[in-house]
């Protein structure tokens, strides 16, 4: 693999025929294969989409994905304040590029930092805030919607796999759950992440990187908001010694999130994250890309029954989500 990724680079031309490279596979990638690459000019990062994700399901997706990650990363960079990596190279025929790589020794991965009980409610503000200025760049921008035209990949890695499946497990929520995905896919306000998970987050020196832009759609931002709330719901679950803290920081980040949302109403957006955030809920352990850390039955349970109820209630705004978790972790 590591020598096929080197041929690649040296065919492009990233790599001269003479240039020392030592090429080392990181860990964690479920959608890619995920690089460290060392030259005699510098440390790089280097990423290749998959064709068939690791997962228990057979979830295939096109790897044509890569290209519109490269592109996403281009597009945010003005509106990012360097919380992105940056592009150096791409190979769009190999399904790969080379990016700016940040060192694990200044960067913790946020879930790792989550799951130690490291929970810095000031670092969970500043993601939300990096959120929101991201779509508050890209929205109401008919290139970027028309450079993004990706609804068909947003289905088949988010909607389909997430809200669709968990629809086949629940009949009798399937058209809450089918309708949520059909007003989802038709919305074009701003440009989306769609994956903005605490593994896809980190903790540098200069605030929160963000990486993994391979679900990049222009589409609803309340999905990334709302993405990132049912993640760090989820972790009370994980480790509930540190569900306050948790909670805590998630108002934070919803708080702030919220706050730099000038491209329409805000309420209105903090609905559509709190329906969205209850249906991943669900997903996440009848979709067909369940939390691997949630492995008791009685976790599995919890989660099961808590998001069937907020969806049902159709629960108002993402407080209101965050605040019925709480009762049923205390009932629990």
């Amino acid at each position: 693999m590591s020598a096929e990724i080197l041929d690649a680079l040296r065919r492009g031309g990233f790599l001269a025929d003479g240039d020392v490279a030592r090429l080392e596979p990181l860990t964690g990638g479920v959608s890619s294969d995920v690089f460290r690459l060392e030259t005699a000019h510098g440390v790089y990062g280097v990423k290749r989409a998959l064709p068939k994700l690791r997962v228990a399901a057979d979830w295939r997706a096109p790897v044509e994905r890569s290209h519109y990650e490269v592109e996403w990363l281009r597009a945010s960079e003005p509106f990012a304040g360097g919380a992105i990596p940056k592009v150096i190279y791409e190979d769009r025929d190999a399904h790969l590029f080379v990016m700016t790589f940040f060192d694990p020794a200044a960067h913790s991965v946020w879930k790792s930092d989550l799951a130690a009980g490291e929970v810095d409610a000031d670092f969970a503000a500043r993601v939300g805030s990096l959120l929101a200025a991201l779509h508050a760049g890209a929205a109401g921008d008919p290139a970027l919607a028309a450079r993004f035209d990706t609804t068909a990949l947003f289905e088949e890695l988010r909607l389909a796999p997430f809200f669709r499946h968990a629809a086949l497990a629940h009949p009798d929520l399937a058209r809450r759950l089918v309708d949520l995905a059909d007003t989802t896919a038709a919305r074009r306000i701003s440009l989306v992440h769609g994956d903005a998970s605490p593994k896809n987050i980190l903790h540098g020196p200069a605030g929160p990187v963000l990486l993994d832009a391979e679900c990049a759609w222009y589409g609803d931002p309340a999905f990334d908001l709302a993405f990132c709330t049912a993640h760090l719901h989820l972790k009370t679950v994980w480790k509930p010694a540190h569900a306050p803290a948790y909670l805590a920081a998630l108002a934070r980040l919803q708080a702030a999130y919220l706050a730099g949302v000038t491209w329409e109403a805000p309420a209105g957006l903090d609905a559509r994250a709190a329906r969205l955030a209850a249906a991943i809920l669900l997903a996440r352990v009848d979709g067909k890309s369940p939390a691997e850390y949630l492995q008791a039955d009685a976790d599995k349970a919890f989660v099961r029954g808590t998001a069937r109820r907020l969806i049902a209630a159709d629960v108002d705004g993402l407080d209101g989500l965050a605040a019925e978790w709480g009762r049923a972790l205390e009932a629990r």
